[in-house]
């Protein structure tokens, strides 16, 4: 029974015909090839008129097909290859070029039909025999091919490549999604990622693919002048011709080739344009387009009655005006009057109730600010791009890492995202959206940073260190090792992003720890220590107290990681004072021995500066009851300031801290006062500094030292 079945199920088979598959599958591999060696051979064998007027004949019928084609695809994948053609037209033009130039160049003495028929219509026919008409005619076609059509598209390419390569990691998601939930079965989702990737491809294709035609606009110019200077010498020279004889004959014989190139290449520039600007649907593009431009039948109506008043004004061409207006009038009118009785009038009101339900606003439209953001220009997404294992996302967890054991907390997420807004090779940190940091990366190259000792001058792009403000060079990698060795400081695009980010992390440290932050902190501290966490809040303090002081802690540079000693100071002390700077204070006094190991390491003496006795009295007279700010007179604050920033900068000099020891009292408006005019000076009190430590006066500000 098997058997029968089997013989059955051949005999019902059409014929094997291996031979002739073979052969058209062959034929189809070698279309390509082929064409490709007689582009080649163009460019180097000589051509008779009759053969290139077949060329230039195929090439119009090409380039009418690549159109249709690009008219028809219902989307940009259908018509995949266009980059490909795209490149084969254009190399076929430019051989063209190259025959017809050297047949005019050679038989162009011989009259205007020594390169074929079909240049020599394109001479007469089209300009009427004028070269001047055909010179304007020629450039006119190149400024709309190379200008307007091909400039547009290109820029479409570019930025369709952009969205679509961010859009990658979204659409697998989705994909992924989808496949998890049931909703497709493996073959289709293997189906949409091959169609994303295709579709990445094809648009970052068409990017490079459109400046073939750029390129070859460009190429037609330089041709035409050269067939018209090279024919007017070589008919004047070699030939014998007169002005007049070899303008006529080299001429009309160079606009002709100009042209009949030229008008090719403007209709696949239009292909280009139409299939890069096209917004994918299941409908072609000459469907789509009729379909959009009539489907509001008061678009037409108004346009006939605005061109029905034109034709009535005294001196227009009534008879043009009138018979269009009445034309897209009347069917305006009809295709009102069918869209009237195609819908019922009872689905009017859904849909306006739809309408304004879809414009009532709601709480989804309200779009979080990131605590933590870095966004980068176009040419930066392969360092923070997941799939091309970006290199700057690894240096940013490392980051966030690093951050959380010196510093004593778990930072917010760093948001990453690109913006076409900036520079390509730009990027912009933000904190709680606002800017806090921009620089610009050199993809390949490297940033020599001169920390101060550096004397050799470096070949490069001059550039600036965007953590610390530092003078820097980029280099390429063959200069890498020679700036080590001068004594540059040399890191990679990574790497200098990166050292940015953790330099604005611990710069404004105070600020990114927000309430869930803290909340998270405590939840660690309390899985090994919940009575002393229970203890102090809410019962002693509220959180929005402790989330202060630990604040004012971070601004001061001082980190929380001994979280167990702040929190047993704060239970202490709040049974006596709620005041942010009184617990602030207790609380410095006792992490002393942190704050002065941070500055001073294990040296065995703690150089610092103090004031004059005097001097110190009267600042804490003028000291307001919460102990915040000074109320003293400009003039002394200015003193006071110049005084004490050469005296920081005189230590720092000396490569010592710049350290000012004061009264408790004073401390903390000192510290606020001298932030930002000397943001190197740390303002210690007395009651910080630990009592085996031994203590060197190095200047005393407003007296002698």
């Amino acid at each position: 029974m098997s058997t029968v079945a089997a013989s059955a199920s051949v005999s019902n088979a059409p014929p094997a015909t291996p031979g002739g598959l073979l052969n058209a599958q062959t034929l189809r591999g070698l279309a390509v090839p082929l064409l490709i060696v007689l582009i080649l051979a163009m460019m180097i064998l000589p051509l008779p008129a009759l053969i290139l007027d077949l060329l230039f004949t195929f090439n119009i019928a090409l380039a009418m097909m690549v159109l249709m084609a690009a008219l028809y695809a219902k989307k940009p994948l259908d018509f995949s290859s266009f980059p490909a053609i795209l490149l084969l037209t254009t190399l076929l033009r430019l051989s063209l070029n190259v025959a017809s130039t050297r047949v005019v160049l050679m038989h162009g003495h011989t009259g205007p039909d020594a390169a074929g028929k079909v240049i020599e219509a394109f001479g007469h026919f089209l300009v009427g025999g004028n070269f001047a008409v055909g010179l304007v005619v020629f450039t006119i076609l190149v400024v709309i091919n190379f200008v307007v059509i091909t400039k547009g598209a290109g820029r479409i390419a570019e930025v369709a490549a952009r969205f679509t390569l961010d859009a990658m990691p979204g659409k697998q998601m989705a994909i992924d999604a989808d496949l998890n939930a049931g909703l497709i079965g493996e073959a289709e989702a293997r189906r949409r990622r091959s169609e994303v990737g295709q579709e990445a491809e094809f648009y970052g294709s068409m990017d490079g693919a459109s400046k073939f035609v750029r390129g070859d606009a460009v190429a037609g110019i330089l041709i035409l002048f050269v067939n018209i200077i090279g024919g007017l010498a070589i008919g004047m020279i070699e030939h014998n011709l007169s002005l007049a004889t070899a303008t006529n004959n080299y001429v009309l014989l160079a606009i002709g080739d100009g042209l009949v190139a030229q008008i090719p290449a403007l209709i696949i520039s239009m292909a280009a344009g139409l299939v890069v600007s096209r917004v994918g649907t299941d409908q072609d593009v000459g469907t789509q387009v009729i379909n959009q431009l009539t489907g509001v039948p008061q678009v037409m109506l108004f346009t006939g009655g605005v061109l029905g008043l034109l034709g009535i004004i005294p001196g227009m061409p009534h008879l043009a005006f009138l018979t269009l207006a009445a034309i897209i009038g009347g069917a305006g009118w009809w295709l009102r009057t069918r869209a009237m009785q195609a819908a019922p009038s009872a689905e009017v009101v859904p849909t306006a109730a739809a309408t304004e339900a879809s414009q009532e606003a709601s709480l989804e439209d309200v779009t979080p600010i990131d605590e933590l953001s870095l966004e980068v220009g176009y040419k930066l997404i392969p360092l923070v791009d997941k799939n091309q294992d970006g290199e700057l996302l690894k240096r940013i967890k490392a980051i966030r890492k690093k951050f959380a054991q010196e510093i004593g907390y778990l930072p917010p997420t760093v948001h990453i995202r690109d913006n076409l807004e900036l520079p390509p090779n730009g990027y912009r940190i933000s904190l709680k959206g606002v800017e806090v940091g921009t620089g610009d990366l050199k993809i390949g190259m490297y940033l020599a940073i001169n920390p101060g000792h550096a004397t050799a001058q470096l070949p490069g792009v001059a550039g600036v260190d965007p953590a610390f403000g530092l003078p820097a060079t980029w280099v390429d990698g063959a200069q890498r090792d020679y700036a080590q060795g001068t004594g540059y400081t040399v890191v990679d695009p990574a790497t200098v992003a990166a050292t940015h980010l953790s330099h604005v992390l611990h710069t404004h440290a105070g600020m990114l720890l927000g309430r869930s932050e803290l909340q998270q902190l405590l939840d660690h501290v309390a899985k090994v220590n919940a009575r002393l966490v229970e203890d102090l809040t809410p019962k002693l303090i509220p959180l929005s107290t402790l989330q202060r002081v630990l604040q004012n802690l971070l601004d001061e540079g001082v980190h929380i990681r001994d979280l167990r000693t702040i929190l047993e100071t704060l239970t202490e002390h709040a049974v006596r004072t709620q005041g942010v700077e009184e617990l602030t204070a207790a609380v410095r006094a006792a992490l002393g021995r942190v704050i002065v190991q941070q500055l001073y390491g294990k040296a065995p003496e703690l150089t610092v500066l103090m004031l004059d006795p005097e001097l110190e009295k009267l600042l804490a007279q003028a000291v307001n009851p919460q102990g915040e700010a000074l109320g003293l007179e400009p003039g002394l604050l200015d003193m006071l300031a110049r005084e004490v920033a050469t005296a920081a900068d005189r230590q720092e000099a000396l490569g010592n801290p710049a350290v000012l020891l004061t009264q408790d009292r004073l401390r903390s408006p000192l510290a606020r006062l001298f932030k930002r005019s000397i943001p190197v000076l740390k303002v210690l009190a007395h009651g910080e500094m630990p009592d085996h430590r031994t203590l060197r006066v190095v200047g005393v500000i407003g007296g002698k030292a």
